[in-house]
């Protein structure tokens, strides 16, 4: 396609000024547990139930870079990451370690700056545009705050720097773990071009093959695509590749946002068949909705259930109560696993689970309510 059929449809303005840091911890969960078992460093680890325990059940909620080389992943079944890495070690997971590792690590990024955007507990955007420290270097703040955190928490890190979230996003990933890697706005074309399209981000294992059959492989391919085109193609996801593949993202770090909903959601491949393999799926995500919800100081009255299956049929459903639920895994598990066991059919081959609050409010001594699924 020439360059004449590439015009903008409308002159795309590129900010340019900001310097946003993508600060990614290196397998978070594993290393949290080398960390406290040091032998665990010289095995494959998986932080999953052992399912030579439990009757084949459990998901995996992360793994060390060894256990990965045998091609283990997160979500993915207990069993199939065994069937993988018969070796491996696996450790049940201990989230109220890794929270209190994860508040350990967002107080350095306070000495920084107020402007952090958490995605999980594991990984931030943080704006240093005018940061605490009055440092001109993003780079430097970068190296510090990777220092800060090793000496603190004998944790690794990797940072993405640029000007915006995507290309700091990117950053991170292109040398983990324990990199620091930066993207100029003189570097976004090299940096970009070469690019595998599945990298981009919102590509998925849906769109990948789309994108080979209209002979889009990379970076390179995308960029000589029009607006039009990738928008008739794509629908609205055109218009954002379009902009991203150009480095631009006007997303600001959304330190102030007022969040409407809070959730979690995973795929899984294989799809998980037993109740048992959704009950396991579901009690992750129910922890990890518990940890952001304490860490972004809200509770809600909604619980949102969603289901999609082996056929790409997806059903949400919710409960409302009159008081706001308690702010826990085992309540959040408890109205999840209610709407499953009514709605839910394991035996279609679930894709996708997700547990998402809503009705949110901010937690103060004025509407907190008593715990219902702890005794002393």
């Amino acid at each position: 396609m020439s360059q004449a059929q590439n015009e903008d449809i409308l002159p795309i303005n590129i900010n340019t000024s900001r310097k946003i840091i993508h600060v990614d911890m290196d397998a978070f969960y594993a290393s949290i547990e080398e960390r406290e078992r040091p032998e665990l460093k010289k095995k494959p680890l998986i932080i999953a139930k052992d399912p030579r325990r439990t009757g084949g059940k459990g998901v995996v909620a992360t793994a060390n870079y060894m256990a990965r080389q045998s091609g283990v992943h997160s979500a993915m079944s207990a069993q199939k990451a065994l069937e993988l890495c018969p070796k491996a070690f696996f450790q049940t997971p201990n989230f109220t370690l890794y929270r209190a590792v994860s508040d350990q690590i967002h107080k350095i990024f306070h000495e920084y700056t107020e402007k952090i955007e958490p995605v999980a507990f594991d990984e931030a955007y943080l704006d240093i545009t005018d940061n605490k420290k009055h440092i001109e270097s993003a780079v430097e703040v970068a190296h510090q705050i990777q220092s800060e955190i090793f000496a603190k928490t004998n944790l690794t890190c990797s940072t993405g720097i640029s000007y915006n979230k995507f290309l700091a996003k990117l950053a991170s990933e292109y040398q983990k773990p324990i990199g620091v890697a930066v993207v100029l706005p003189e570097d976004v074309r090299e940096f970009l071009d070469k690019l595998p399209i599945e990298k981009f981000r919102g590509v998925g294992k849906k769109t990948v093959p789309k994108m080979y059959d209209l002979k889009i492989f990379n970076g390179a391919d995308l960029y000589q695509k029009s607006e039009l085109y990738l928008i008739h193609h794509f629908g609205r996801f055109g218009d954002v590749l379009y902009h991203h593949v150009r480095g631009a993202d006007d997303r600001p770090v959304e330190y102030l946002r007022e969040r409407k909903s809070i959730g979690k959601e995973s795929t899984y491949n294989p799809n998980l068949t037993t109740d048992s393999e959704a009950e396991q799926a579901l009690t992750i995500l129910a922890k990890n909705v518990a940890l952001a919800m304490k860490q972004r100081q809200k509770h809600g009255k909604t619980l949102v259930l969603k289901v999609r299956y082996a056929d790409f049929e997806t059903i949400t459903k919710r409960q409302t109560l009159t008081e706001f639920i308690e702010n826990s895994e085992e309540a959040y598990l408890f109205y999840a696993q209610q709407l499953f066991d009514e709605f839910g059919d394991s035996k279609r081959g679930i894709r996708l689970l997700g547990i998402t609050m809503t009705n949110l409010a901010s937690i103060n001594f004025e509407n907190i309510t008593l715990p219902l699924f702890k005794s002393d």
